[in-house]
């Protein structure tokens, strides 16, 4: 189940379903450890007798947040019930605190007694064995932990704290778990527990006829039991409510610190990429990873997820969020790489949010040569983005610090890692992990790494190593132009691949090829590339009411169907977003935007509900695929608004001066 709503710091994550629950909760890195694991924390209600959970069918539910900001709203009505319930989640913008608001509106011309039931089904540090949950008397709260890790849950209905609670066993033997003890309204009072638990706590509230009354849960998060009662007590004393209007209005702040011209673009587009800074900003640590996903359903399909910091993701998200004014957001990311580089100057394929590095499925031996296990794209975008930093910001001191850390050694590998008789880099696995070989994304993105190098070394007068950057970028794109477009074709191909002892072209249609024009190699409205862009639009468009482009001829990563003419691949966002900064860079009247504006205005339609945007589209119903949020969506989308609105603002000016 994809996740609908996200809240964090930078330090600590909680995503939440479309019921409301909590399904992922990730301390202390964004992305590391998650201590739900997809578990569900139910939350359900009591009234008259009468119970439902908020996954029982009977709810109408609508999911949101609040405008411009990381905090939920939430509305969920049950007509059996008579009540509805307006419920806020935000994460303290500093804190390890996580703060719910229930607002309650009763339907019924009589006082009703309700009851509020939260379930905590944690798995900490992503494992059952060896937690405890236990009850707290001096604080009146519930806690759970293991070795280092402590969680505390509380909660006021503005007279009264918690009202009952119960610790017990889940998932072992015939123990479901204490949430199954919450139905009949009551818990049974269990004061601790140990092994595989969970714990439910429950509040009362007694709501006049018609009327409304609002209730608070929090949780908090720390090291050991006197972090988690400190910050226990900080709500208590500051008011949950003024808390949470807090975090909002931090938010809104933030996401609007800027004065900004959105030119044409309409309110929902304007919306959503505001949401989209939000989103993105939720998935980056506070020590520079920045996450590719944090859905854990992946795991249901895939045994491991995509809560890694990937190179390539981090520079592009980074590109993005930089170009739209947030590079104090991710300039630690760049630190992160720097700390991570291999002493041979490359990035490994993906990292963990604490600098280890991640899982891969590169090998170092392949049919009997030893191989390089990377993708060489990944090293190169760090420094393009890098360079587009400076450019953008002028933080000189910042790439001074970067200079020999990062550039020097990342230029040199890049230099030195080359395929002398086609003048291209030498084979690496490609941008979608999937294939070995010289691929023209991967090409492009070390011409504009090389080219940001001799940019940085010129900068600081170290002529000598910006020239060789410089004549090694230009060899590159030579062996670009030469090897990887093919004139028959009249396009860019995908790459080339080694097979009995010669390389030959793969020309499948391939979406990243845009790389010739986004890194550098050629401008946007080169015929060659015009005619390579044409080309992917004309074939990698789904061709049915869904639309939106594949990644690549007969994808089939998640397929959904082996109509490969009509259906090349499940729709992508990033991929359909491409599109739309290629006619973005290439076009020349305000007439000419009229198309990428459709295909902002697509995504936005095709956005969940609560405004989150996936990695691909299910071509025939719209329904969200693999993970969600995926951060690079939320990013591209990001880069192609501040592109737009630049361009616009650029074309506008230039007619108004004829």
């Amino acid at each position: 189940m994809p996740r609908q709503l996200v809240v964090g710091n930078g330090k600590f994550l909680i995503n939440m379903d479309r019921f409301g629950y909590m399904r992922d909760l990730y301390y202390p890195y964004v992305g590391q450890l998650n201590h739900i694991c997809g578990y569900q924390c139910r939350i359900g209600v009591w009234v008259d007798g009468g119970f439902a959970w908020l996954n029982d069918p009977s709810w109408n539910i609508r999911l949101g947040y609040a405008e411009d900001s990381l905090v939920t709203e939430v509305t969920a009505t049950h007509e059996g019930l008579g009540v509805t319930l307006l419920i806020n989640d935000g994460v303290h913008q500093r804190e390890n605190i996580f703060l719910k608001r229930i607002h309650i509106t009763n339907h019924r011309s009589t006082v009703r007694e309700i009851r509020v039931f939260f379930n905590q089904d944690l798995v900490i540090n992503e494992t059952e064995v060896g937690d405890t949950a236990a009850y707290y008397p001096a604080l009146h709260t519930v806690f759970h932990y293991k070795k280092d890790k402590y969680f505390m849950v509380n909660g006021s209905t503005g007279t009264e704290g918690i009202y009952q609670y119960t610790t017990g066993v889940k998932r072992f033997h015939n123990a479901e778990g204490t949430w199954r003890d919450a139905e009949d309204g009551h818990l049974m009072g269990n004061a601790i527990a140990q092994g595989s638990v969970d714990s439910t706590i429950s509040f009362r509230l007694f709501v006049p006829p018609e009327g409304e009354q609002t209730m608070y849960y929090w949780l908090t998060a720390g090291k050991n039991l006197e972090e988690v009662k400190k910050l226990d007590i900080y709500v208590r004393d500051s008011h949950p409510g003024k808390l949470l209007d807090r975090v909002k209005i931090y938010w809104q702040r933030w996401v609007n610190k800027s004065e900004r011209s959105y030119a044409d673009l309409p309110e929902n587009v304007i919306r959503l990429f505001k949401q989209s800074l939000l989103i993105v900003r939720t998935q980056t640590d506070v020590n520079g990873a920045i996450i590719a996903a944090n859905d854990s359903d992946i795991m249901q399909s895939n045994r491991d997820h995509y809560s890694y910091m990937w190179p390539r993701d981090g520079a592009l998200i980074a590109y993005a969020m930089t170009l739209a004014g947030y590079n104090e957001m991710v300039s630690p990311f760049f630190d992160f790489c720097a700390e991570v580089l291999s002493p041979e100057g490359y990035l490994h394929h993906k990292f963990n949010p604490d600098g280890t590095v991640g899982s891969s499925w590169h090998p170092y031996i392949h049919m009997g040569k030893v191989q390089l296990p990377i993708q060489e794209d990944e090293t190169a975008l760090v420094l393009f983005a890098l360079w587009q930093d400076y450019k953008t910001h002028g933080s000189l001191e910042k790439a001074q610090g970067l200079y020999r850390t990062l550039i020097r050694r990342s230029a040199r590998f890049m230099s030195s890692y080359i395929e002398q008789e086609l003048n291209l880099p030498k084979p690496s696995y490609d941008l979608w992990e999937e294939r070995y070989g010289i691929y023209t994304f991967t090409a492009s993105a070390v011409y504009g790494g090389l080219i940001a190098a001799a940019n940085f070394s010129s900068l600081f007068g170290d002529d000598e190593r910006s020239n060789r950057y410089r004549h090694t970028a230009e060899k590159i794109k030579s062996g670009i132009l030469k090897h990887l477009y093919d004139e028959e074709l009249g396009r860019f191909v995908r790459g080339l691949y080694m097979e009995d002892g010669k390389w030959v072209k793969d020309t499948t249609l391939e979406s990243s090829v845009y790389g010739i024009f986004e890194f550098g190699v050629l401008p946007a409205d080169d015929p060659r590339v015009e005619r390579t862009m044409e080309a992917n639009r004309a074939g990698l468009t789904i061709k049915t009411h869904v639309g939106g482009v594949a990644r690549y001829h007969h994808d089939y990563y998640f397929q959904r169907s082996s109509d490969i003419h009509n259906i090349p691949g499940n729709p992508w966002i990033i991929c359909t977003l491409w599109i739309a900064e290629w006619e973005i860079d290439k076009a020349k009247t305000l007439a000419d935007l009229e198309s990428p504006r459709r295909t902002l205005e697509w995504v936005e339609r095709h956005a969940m509900e609560s405004g989150i945007l996936p990695e691909q589209l299910d071509p025939f119903d719209g329904s969200p695929v693999s993970v969600a949020p995926l951060t690079w969506s939320h990013a591209t989308y990001v880069l192609a608004v501040t592109k737009y609105t630049q361009k616009y603002q650029k074309l506008a000016a230039s007619a108004s001066s004829v």
